[in-house]
């Protein structure tokens, strides 16, 4: 399978909790990074019992805003809304072999960081987000060509 399409059906299992379809696209030695906490997840195991977790792992959906390939490196930008705060994501994905060998990703919600006073004068709020959802559902990456 494809490298982007790999990826695109890692997050719809993701999303679907399908964490045994999760296993089957993450290769047994993925080293997986989340440089903004400082972890480094090694491992199919630890990965699956990270996201797969009952308090992390709640019933939310996950909109996938953009995702592109080049070879073996797929992007992604997703965007995971919860009660209180929106989770957004921009993961770089490494597939090897039909399984994701390795990733980093950056995750943090919108507004997290503050913007300091002295940009004032050169920038302007992003009250709208730079990307909508894909306007064709995942499924339409996955099907069979």
């Amino acid at each position: 399978m494809e490298p982007l399409k790999v990826v695109a059906r890692l997050w719809e299992r993701i999303e679907a909790r399908d964490w045994d379809g999760v296993a089957l696209l993450i290769a047994e030695d993925a080293v997986i990074e989340w440089p903004v906490s400082s972890e480094r997840i090694v491992g199919r195991a630890n990965f699956i019992a990270v996201i797969s977790e009952d308090d992390y792992a709640d019933e939310r959906s996950v909109d996938v805003l953009r995702i592109l390939a080049d070879g073996d490196l797929v992007v992604t930008e997703v965007e995971i809304p919860q009660d209180h705060v929106v989770y957004r994501a921009v993961s770089l994905w490494t597939v090897r072999n039909g399984q994701v060998a390795g990733a980093r990703e950056y995750w943090t919600s919108p507004g997290q960081d503050p913007a300091p006073r002295w940009r004032a004068g050169f920038v302007e709020p992003l009250v709208e987000p730079l990307a909508e959802p894909l306007a064709e559902p995942l499924a339409a990456f996955l099907a069979v060509d």
